[in-house]
């Protein structure tokens, strides 16, 4: 049942992931641009170029904002990753048993007090 679960969530969140594949480049791309052109603002000396450099960043802003449904498709990609982890750590829950005396000092107690 847990596995129908796990499977259910991860064909979800690939759907709602592949769907926003289009929005992640772009929000990639627009980042990337305004990335670049802020480090450019910062080097320029004159007025003019910071002014140009102030609006090619602000049109990278406003594209890097229309992009916001690929928050959607990262929160997506994470889910189908938390899938993933658990898909593959549910099988392996075994409980070793430690051997050492001094580890378990409340047991070795309880063993000595039913003597």
């Amino acid at each position: 049942m847990k596995k129908l679960g796990l499977l259910i969530a991860g064909g979800i969140a690939a759907m709602v992931l592949i769907s926003n594949l289009g929005p992640i480049v772009g929000l990639a791309v627009s980042a990337a641009i305004l990335y670049f052109v802020f480090k450019q603002f910062l080097k320029a000396e004159s007025t003019t170029a910071k002014i140009g450099y102030g609006i090619i960043g602000f049109i990278a802003l406003m594209a890097t904002a229309s992009n916001f449904p690929a928050i959607l498709g990262l929160a997506a990609a994470y889910v189908l990753y938390l899938v993933y982890k658990k898909w593959n750590d549910s099988g392996s829950s075994v409980m070793e048993e430690d051997n050492d005396p001094f580890a378990s000092f409340e047991k070795q107690w309880a063993e000595l007090n039913r003597n």
